[in-house]
């Protein structure tokens, strides 16, 4: 999770056979004060929809194809989700992220905390 200049607030990782759904719902629950919140196809679900908007926030969220309601969407505000692309970018400038040297989960994310502490807050 990022904020609107592309600072890292929150990480979670999760096994590659996790849906992002799923792992969404745990994320949110840091989600601090904000109006939008962007987010990829992987995170359009009625439940991840609920959550954001009891936080006071709306969520812009592109709807999958299969889904039979069409919700509100603003291809216009979606652009500010690349916010979180450039985050990413940003870290894999450190070798050890973009590679995952470590076996470890609990090590890679010390190493993605580590990471991002050094190119955002200091």
């Amino acid at each position: 999770m990022t904020d609107v200049e592309c600072r890292p607030l929150a990480f979670l990782l999760t096994g590659g056979n996790v849906a992002v759904c799923k792992a969404g719902a745990e994320l949110l629950g840091q989600l601090s004060d904000c109006r939008n919140l962007h987010a990829d196809k992987g995170y359009d679900s009625n439940a991840i929809r609920r959550q954001v908007e009891a936080t006071g926030a709306m969520p812009n969220i592109p709807p999958k194809t299969n889904r039979h309601w069409k919700n509100c969407f603003s291809p216009t505000l979606y652009w500010d989700r690349n916010a979180i692309e450039r985050m990413f970018c940003r870290l894999k400038d450190f070798r050890r992220i973009a590679t995952r040297y470590d076996r470890h989960a609990t090590n890679f994310l010390a190493a993605v905390c580590i990471a991002a502490t050094v190119s955002y807050w200091l």
